[in-house]
């Protein structure tokens, strides 16, 4: 046989044979005359040197070549069938890293209903802490990284897209519920739950009280604003928090005032410089400021 000599159009004739036993079947199968089909098939015994299907009773019985040559076109017409399927869209995938607080408190109902709109992205999150965020997006880890600590790293690209002011939170009944408002003079002998002295707001708030030439109890010491909350909700203490994402529309068994200071905090996207933003990004974080809902304590940017 010479090379190069394989004919598509032979091999379908073989197996709309094989499938329908009569060169009138498959000449239907294939659309096309019978006298074709024939030909086709004539021209395939030729080629290989083998008559491939043997006439009983009107109909055409396959030789044990005819079996064994189709087995070996198996993976030939797999591959056209792949070929002629439609192709899926792939799906643009979106890398997130958070911390605790914006991972459970923020993210989750935005990625959910992100998702839910656009079918045709994925998502992956992974919780850690700010420095987690910092070196995943410099180190090109994550599309995304969401913080509340401003830094100024080389490569490092910080958005706002939240500001807020300080709120006091403190248990139901507390004598400063009954303020409107809390300033640093209404602190004087109350129950403090602190953040720990790593944290520059904690820095913030010292100061502030000793100008206002007040005395506080500190009664516990928490590394994350979500901590202070939960300790304030069983009657600890007062917390002075970021309000935002950790406080709720609506908070059991919590009362929340603003608190009058020159603390202000920001939310931002983190973003590696260097890089293009993806099209899944940009859309993602076009959802996060559509949808986070302004309230009292905090606002888009």
């Amino acid at each position: 046989m010479r090379e190069n000599w394989h004919s598509l159009r032979e091999y379908q004739t073989l197996r709309s044979i094989l499938e329908g036993g009569t060169t009138i079947s498959a000449a239907r199968r294939l659309g096309l005359s019978q006298s074709a089909i024939s030909r086709s098939l004539s021209s395939l015994e030729a080629r290989i040197g083998h008559a491939l299907f043997n006439r009983e009773g009107g109909r055409l019985v396959p030789t044990i070549e005819a079996i064994e040559l189709n087995a070996k076109l198996d993976n030939l017409f797999l591959a056209l069938n792949e070929i002629d399927q439609p192709k899926l869209p792939a799906k643009e995938t979106l890398r997130i890293i958070a911390p605790p607080s914006y991972a459970h408190r923020l993210l989750i109902p935005h990625i959910a209903k992100f998702l839910t709109n656009n079918p045709n992205f994925f998502i992956s999150l992974e919780v850690g802490t700010t420095d987690d965020v910092i070196s995943g997006v410099l180190e090109n880890r994550f599309d995304i990284g969401f913080t509340g600590v401003e830094q100024s790293r080389a490569g490092l690209s910080l958005t706002p897209f939240r500001k807020s002011g300080a709120v006091c939170v403190m248990p139901l009944n507390h004598e400063l519920a009954k303020l409107d408002a809390i300033t640093p003079m209404d602190l004087d002998r109350q129950r403090l739950i602190a953040l720990t002295s790593r944290h520059q707001r904690r820095n913030q708030l010292e100061k502030l009280v000793h100008e206002a030439g007040v005395s506080i109890e500190i009664v516990a010491e928490v590394g994350t604003s979500v901590s202070a909350i939960e300790l304030a909700r069983r009657n600890l203490g007062i917390a002075i928090v970021n309000p935002f994402p950790t406080i709720a529309d609506e908070n059991k068994n919590l009362e929340v005032r603003t608190f009058i200071s020159p603390i202000r905090y920001h939310s931002y996207f983190a973003l590696n410089d260097l890089q293009p933003v993806s099209r899944v990004a940009r859309a993602f974080m076009g959802h996060i400021r559509s949808f986070s809902r302004d309230n009292q304590f905090s606002n888009r940017v």
